[in-house]
């Protein structure tokens, strides 16, 4: 049998006197033998997966729809993206700590407990092994612990159908077996967030092997839609959440991220951050300052947002050269709750704000998750001092799923719309999605080449893709953006423009709607104008960069070299090469080359 030391690294060897005190365990060292006795050790031994496999920094994801002033390897691509020798995302110590709770776990004597942390150790399962599948594909599955001698340590890549079997056979347990509650537990995992979890794993990977066209022995793509529609079809029916609201449709979509504590009508499951504990994030300090990057919205993406009356925004006369002023007038709510948009005025404080181009370079300035300036301590604009809760799963989410799954299926009803996206919608205000509607007056904007989705298709080709709007504008800054584009086989997205806000040219702006300027841009050479307090003064050319010299588009990447999304590569990310030294039965990844063969 395997010996685990829990507090030291080594055991003195045992002596020939079976009753010599030598012959006893080290009273200072904890083995396996003496652990996971209690509800207690088994909680504390599990606590570090909250940790270790909970994305606490979601909001910054760079992609097609938040850049930053230095680009991510993704967006530059080419040989940007490289093979790794180690890292990478080809990490398995938390699998261990895993596979050893679940083959210790019985040792306790609370058989309830046993229960529960069975439960949550599968979950995570589940959870660690969504994410590999997402990065690599094809991986090992394990389920036990390992030695170092162990001989399965060189086993060869298992195809994606056995680890996604596996992972429902861990996530059903989870959610069936009896052993995790049902009640609202927002920073604990509970029946309904391994609800969650099938239902995101499970359309991720029904709409990879459709788009993908991914056929293999066993199930096919529409058995993973139609557990995933079941999954959030559960909770939907069930569960004890709702949307977010104080019939304040101009406030609630912000205040949903920006309050101090986790909703518990709408948040399943969260990441505790806390002023007492000193425990932290950077969403705030990272919209605000100007040594985070500068990170912005594109344009691309600010054109998405619908109008309020429900109207596509691009189809309008002239949308395409627009001001900033104009172009954020009467829109879906959710914009003004995403970005400084004229007469913000930031939670708790009275002075208006416009867009601070010294802070964001596309001039589409973040305000998800911005806190009040007395929040932690009122030092709240300091790097990492964030203090609001960072969803992991909310219900807006599971309602998003839910409508896409069913539409990918082509089973998609009015009234699944009605309790899913116009849900979502009539949080702010906005007049509900109809399906006939949608796939007959398909939104050319959504399904073009140079903004859009181009290879979808079929019967409900115009409600897919006002889903996908939704899905955009709901869950911005959430970490869905990249994976969404990877499982819908859409990095030609990446390739889309990237620029910000459009000026027809030098002078005045009153971009924070003010009666007075808090903009001026002056020509190349010219002096610098006299400018009052609190107003920007930039050449352009140097100081900031418009797409056609003198006027267009901000585009501080003008001159950035970028090679295009290798559809035969960047879809999944290469093992690293000192791991395939190690094994030589792992596979490469297509397209990546790290000079071994085997």
């Amino acid at each position: 049998m395997k010996r685990l030391i829990i507090l030291a690294a080594t055991l003195i060897a045992g002596l020939s006197a079976c009753d010599s005190l030598l012959d006893k365990e080290p009273l200072d060292r904890v083995t396996q033998f003496d652990y996971f006795k209690t509800k207690s050790d088994l909680e504390l031994f599990s606590n570090p997966f909250y940790d270790n496999l909970l994305d606490k920094t979601p909001y910054d994801e760079q992609n097609d729809l938040l850049v930053q002033m230095t680009l991510s390897d993704i967006l530059y691509g080419g040989d940007k993206r490289t093979v790794p020798n180690t890292g990478g995302g080809w990490s398995w110590g938390n699998l261990r700590r895993i596979n050893t709770l679940l083959e210790y776990v019985d040792q306790c004597e609370d058989k309830d407990a046993v229960l529960e942390y069975t439960a949550l150790s599968r979950f995570f399962r589940a959870a660690f092994y969504f994410d590999k599948v997402k990065r690599f594909g094809d991986v090992p599955w394990y389920d036990t612990q390992l030695g170092s001698a162990d001989p399965d340590l060189y086993k060869a890549r298992d195809s994606r159908e056995l680890v996604m079997t596996k992972m429902i056979e861990d996530v059903d347990f989870a959610i069936n077996s009896g052993g995790l509650t049902e009640e609202v537990t927002p920073y604990r995992v509970n029946k309904w967030a391994a609800l969650a979890l099938k239902a995101r794993f499970c359309l991720f990977e029904g709409t990879y092997r459709k788009y993908h066209g991914i056929n293999l022995e066993g199930h096919d793509y529409t058995y993973y839609l139609e557990e995933a529609a079941k999954a959030a079809k559960t909770i939907i029916d069930e569960g004890p959440y709702k949307l977010y609201s104080t019939k304040t449709p101009d406030k609630d979509y912000m205040m949903l991220f920006a309050q101090e504590n986790a909703s518990t009508e709408e948040y399943i499951l969260a990441i505790r951050n806390s002023y007492e504990a000193q425990v932290y994030h950077n969403a705030t300090a990272y919209t605000l300052l100007p040594t985070q990057g500068r990170p912005g919205y594109t344009r691309k993406f600010i054109n998405m947002y619908l109008k309020k009356d429900g109207t596509a925004f691009t189809d309008q006369e002239g949308w395409q050269t627009l001001p900033f002023t104009e172009e954020v007038k009467d829109r879906d709510p959710r914009l003004a709750q995403s970005i400084r948009t004229p007469g913000y005025k930031r939670i708790g404080a009275k002075r208006v704000q416009g867009p601070d181009l010294g802070v964001t370079i596309t001039g589409y300035q973040p305000i998800k998750f911005v806190q009040d300036t007395t929040a932690s301590g009122g030092q709240i604009d300091r790097n990492d001092r964030s203090t609001c809760d960072m969803p992991v799963f909310r219900y807006a989410e599971v309602l998003l799923n839910y409508a896409e799954a069913k539409a990918e299926l082509g089973t998609l009803t009015q009234n699944d719309l009605v309790i899913t996206v116009n849900e979502i919608r009539s949080r702010v205000g906005m007049r509900g999605l109809d399906m006939n509607e949608a796939n007959k007056n398909i939104d050319w904007y959504l399904e073009s080449k140079e903004y859009g989705y181009p290879n979808v298709t079929g019967a409900n080709k115009g409600v897919i893709l006002e889903i996908r709007r939704e899905r955009a504008v709901e869950l911005i800054q959430e970490g869905f953006r990249l994976q969404d584009l990877y499982r819908w086989k859409a990095g030609y997205c990446i390739d889309q423009a990237i620029s910000g806000m459009y000026f027809p040219g030098p002078g005045e702006y009153k971009l924070a709607g003010k009666e007075t300027a808090d903009l001026i841009l002056y020509k190349a050479g010219e002096t610098k104008p006299q400018a009052g307090e609190g107003v920007s003064v930039y050449e352009l050319g140097s100081d900031i960069i418009l797409s056609e010299g003198d006027k267009g588009y901000v585009f501080y990447h003008k001159t950035v070299l970028r090679t295009s999304f290798n559809e035969e590569r960047d879809y999944l990310y290469p093992i690293p090469s000192g791991e395939r030294s190690l094994n030589p039965n792992l596979t490469q990844n297509p397209g990546w080359s790290d000079g071994l063969d085997f």
